[in-house]
């Protein structure tokens, strides 16, 4: 692991995540960042494990219920406000990347 996160490293999570900050915050989530690589880094260098305690404390016995649901249209769009005849109306909104 390097030892410093660049800012520009800092602020390129930052694009991807979509965010605005200021030089400070930047300065933080630039420490915060760098603690968890290190602990990822930890979690990297143990490759002495056994497969078999990786358990969960319980039997995958889920059941799923049969799916038996018979809706009618009529049924479905009684309550839908603005409906063109089995069609759902809707309005979009498009936004757009500045």
């Amino acid at each position: 692991m390097q030892d410093k996160l660049t800012k520009e490293e800092v602020m390129h999570v930052l694009d991807l995540a979509r965010l605005d900050a200021t030089d400070e915050e930047i300065e933080k989530y630039r420490r915060e960042l760098k603690v968890m690589i290190s602990e990822i880094d930890k979690i990297k260098e143990l490759n002495d494990f056994d497969e078999d305690i990786l358990i969960a404390p319980w039997v995958n016995d889920a059941t799923y219920r049969e799916e038996n649901l018979e809706i009618k249209n009529g049924d479905i769009l009684k309550n839908v406000p603005n409906k063109k005849g089995n069609f759902i109306c809707c309005d979009v909104e498009v936004l757009k990347d500045e």
